[in-house]
């Protein structure tokens, strides 16, 4: 586990450092731009480290299905059919072993112009994570940048055989083309042909996936008989599971220092340990991150090497309806107590790719509405904290960019570009964010929810950090009004933290104004509370 505390900036690769302001629906790279690694700068990149980001998780990578032609280059073009946007999906992989041309200057230096990304990114003191994706591939999956002696995905399978539980990479429907539910030509003049068709990403295996399932994807074979109710046959090891480990060691050989795993509990556990064991073996230092939506299977995916975990469906659902009054405070300490036995591998967010943008319409339509959670979230125990770019500076995601919609997110599937722009609340970011870093009490220290002594208040939430000498006071208001809470700390807490009853000198770190706090056993200390704002006190 990490020695200071793990903060994760999130980057969508293309969209970062884009300059061109057409923002055309449905544009192209012509039209649109792109950003590229090389805007990724020292100066950038020194900027993002001084905001208190640890590890930046640049976001689009590995190569990705896109119906932007780079044909001239070798690259396979794609058929738009099976392509989500111009830009494509960058959960659609198209070759493991090759980075999305989109992002380089000069295409057929698109490789060395990510290595020196990696560089850039350890010299500016950061850590760097990428996706990998290992439950699904792109429908035209065909790596042209594979290591010599490498056999491709799918290139030994036998697609007579539904499921073959060592040698096959896909799964199959014998006899049956793919005949999904839109147009196949999508303005081409031959239509897109799969035969016999492959069973989709999300777990359909039929020929016939919809608009609503991921069917520009193929779901790999990891030697489970989805045809026989999810029966594994991990013995011997399936093709699959070697190709994939070797593709982890692959990125891992370039200096990335972290795996987001998409969709990692649509893998089974056993293929993980097995992988991340013979990974960490060779670059000890390496983390895993797990998207796992399940809560029930946090524990096993931990015991098969995850360091961290989404607490999405937890702490994540929780803190979004208290932001939006759907749910009082006590929805949060019921959050992190379901996971205390593994709070320190569980990864907090207010957002990401995924999820509606803070400042959408159909979701607190501020930004600056969820000061309260990002106090909370990042400080509130020692396990890591990310956030999404623009999240910083209240970006809205309410633009209509082309294959999504307008939906409160930012576009993942198209070319298009975000106005950065340093506001208070981008201050606040900064503040908590150095906070997290810096104080002792949040990278060491112990936590105490005092709520279940301050029950009466329902949109405040409060705790106390304490490492040694070292503590702090934290209390959150996530009413619209300003308000004076008079929290009482119980009893158990001077216990627990081994807290001296006196008065205290105080600062609080996000004012910087100072206050004079008498901390008694059972008694009362009135806390002055901004609406939608916190106080940090270092006492």
């Amino acid at each position: 586990m990490a020695s200071t505390k793990i903060i994760i900036y999130q980057i969508f690769s293309r969209l970062y450092g884009n300059g061109c302001q057409a923002r055309k629906p449905f544009g192209t790279i012509e039209e649109n731009g792109c950003g590229k690694f090389n805007d990724f700068t020292p100066s950038v990149l020194k900027q993002i480290r001084e905001m208190g980001v640890s590890h930046v998780w640049y976001t689009g990578v590995i190569r990705h299905a896109t119906m932007t032609d780079y044909s001239q280059y070798g690259i396979p073009r794609q058929h738009p059919a099976v392509v989500k946007g111009r830009a494509g999906s960058p959960y659609a992989i198209t070759d493991y072993y090759d980075v999305d041309p989109d992002l380089a200057v000069n295409v057929s230096k698109r490789m060395e112009e990510f290595e020196k990304l990696v560089s850039r990114t350890h010299r500016a003191g950061l850590k760097m994570i990428i996706d990998f994706v290992p439950n699904h591939v792109a429908r035209q999956y065909k790596s042209i940048c594979k290591p010599a002696g490498v056999r491709d995905l799918g290139e030994d399978d036998n697609p007579t055989i539904g499921f073959d539980p060592q040698h096959n990479n896909f799964y199959y429907c014998p006899g049956q083309p793919f005949s999904p539910y839109f147009d196949l030509y999508h303005g081409e003049k031959e239509p897109y042909t799969e035969m016999p068709a492959k069973a989709t990403g999300n777990d359909c295996f039929h020929n016939a996936p919809g608009r609503n399932d991921w069917y520009e994807t193929v779901k790999l074979n990891y030697g489970v008989d989805y045809y026989a109710g999810g029966v594994g046959h991990f013995d011997p090891i399936p093709n699959t599971w070697q190709k994939m480990l070797d593709i982890l060691l692959f990125w891992a050989g370039k200096g990335v220092d972290a795996f987001r795993c998409d969709m990692a509990e649509m893998v089974p556990a056993a293929f993980w340990a097995w992988a991340t064991a013979r990974v960490c073996e060779q670059y000890p230092d390496i983390r895993f991150i797990g998207e796992v939506y399940n809560p029930n299977e946090y524990r096993h995916y931990i015991a098969s090497g995850f360091d961290y975990l989404y607490d999405k469906v937890g702490m994540y659902d929780a803190m979004r309806d208290v932001i939006c009054h759907r749910r009082n405070t006590d929805a949060v300490t019921w959050a992190w107590q379901q996971t205390d036995d593994i709070r320190d591998h569980m990864l907090y967010f207010l957002e990401n790719h995924d999820e509606q943008r803070i400042a959408s319409d159909f979701f607190a339509g501020s930004g600056e509405k969820a000061v309260p959670a990002l106090v909370v979230n990042a400080l509130m125990q020692k396990n890591p904290f990310m956030l999404y770019f623009g999240q910083e500076w209240g970006e809205r995601g309410m633009d209509e960019e082309g294959f999504s919609g307008r939906d409160g997110r930012t576009t993942i599937f198209d070319y298009w570009s975000l106005s950065s722009h340093f506001t208070d609340l981008t201050l606040i970011y900064h503040k908590v964010l150095h906070i997290a870093q810096t104080e002792k009490a949040v990278v060491e220290g112990q936590m105490f929810d005092v709520m279940y002594a301050n029950k009466q208040y329902f949109r405040q939430y409060a705790f106390i950090r304490k490492a040694g000498k070292e503590m702090l006071l934290v209390v959150a208001n996530f009413d619209d009004v300003p308000l004076t809470m008079n929290l009482t700390i119980p009893d158990h807490a001077f216990n627990y933290l081994e807290i001296q009853e006196k008065a205290y000198k105080a600062t609080d770190l996000l004012s910087g104004q100072n206050a004079s706090l008498v901390l008694m056993r059972d008694q009362q200390v009135p806390v002055s509370l901004p609406a939608r704002g916190a106080v940090v006190f270092k006492l």
